[in-house]
């Protein structure tokens, strides 16, 4: 089986290496990532000039476009030939609830959706254990192929910042939601221009039981099946019935 490896946080962060030096003991992998952070760079694609994929190893490329970008070079043959399957990560930092809305890391998977390709994302809550992220994907993997899911489905991987031996196990979850975002913030601009940092996340709103907030919470690996229909299925009744009554 030959892996595409792809994420938003760059070609050289801790997590996406890690999960390569893993994957490489077991499978053939190709590496095709940001050349720099494009965290919270979403579902967006390059569309305004050229994007250059750049080889810098034996199958591994830097991109100067988003993550997104990344994998629809890859798996649109224009690099190094055809994949098997995605994997996202490893994120520096959770993507739990809202925030996979956000999340340039699941929009990777999620390209690898839209193009046919089985896909996970997966990301570490926190910024220490990358070890136990990479043995959470090898295994798995070991067991992927019994594993049948309806199409347009990705897998969202998180996983507590903690040694190996430590995890209580894996929870299958629904995404919570988190508190509105904090305010921004104002920043120095050397010729007096406004500027601000966008506000950081908040807290979690909706942690309940069966939430992959709750799975993280309590030391366990929260699998989230996630598709891409946004419908809200049990508003359109209340739809229908109001716009019954609006005459065009």
């Amino acid at each position: 089986m030959r892996i595409l490896i792809a994420n938003d946080d760059g070609l050289d962060a801790v997590g996406i290496q890690t999960l390569a030096q893993y994957l490489q003991q077991e499978y053939s992998i190709l590496i095709v990532a940001p050349d720099r952070n494009r965290s919270g760079a979403s579902n967006s694609l390059t569309l305004t000039r050229p994007v250059q994929p750049v080889k810098v190893a034996d199958h591994q490329y830097r991109v100067d476009g988003t993550p997104t970008d990344c994998v629809n070079l890859a798996l649109s043959g224009v690099i190094d030939g055809d994949v098997d399957l995605v994997v996202s990560g490893i994120n520096h930092g959770a993507n739990l609830g809202d925030d996979v809305i956000y999340s340039g890391t699941v929009a990777a998977a999620m390209e690898a959706r839209h193009l046919g390709r089985p896909a996970l994302a997966v990301s570490l809550v926190g910024s220490q254990y990358f070890d136990t992220a990479a043995k959470v994907v090898m295994q798995l993997l070991k067991d992927a192929h019994t594993l049948t899911l309806p199409a347009g489905i990705l897998l969202n991987v998180n996983v507590p910042d903690m040694p190996y031996e430590e995890l209580k196990g894996i929870q299958v979850t629904r995404l919570g939601y988190r508190h509105k975002a904090q305010a921004p913030i104002s920043a120095q601009h050397p010729r007096g221009m406004p500027s601000f940092w966008i506000g950081a996340l908040s807290g979690p709103h909706d942690e309940s039981e069966g939430t992959d907030f709750c799975a993280i919470e309590n030391g366990y690996v929260s699998i989230t099946p996630i598709h891409t229909d946004m419908t809200c299925y049990g508003a359109q009744p209340l739809l229908k019935g109001w716009t019954d009554t609006v005459t065009l």
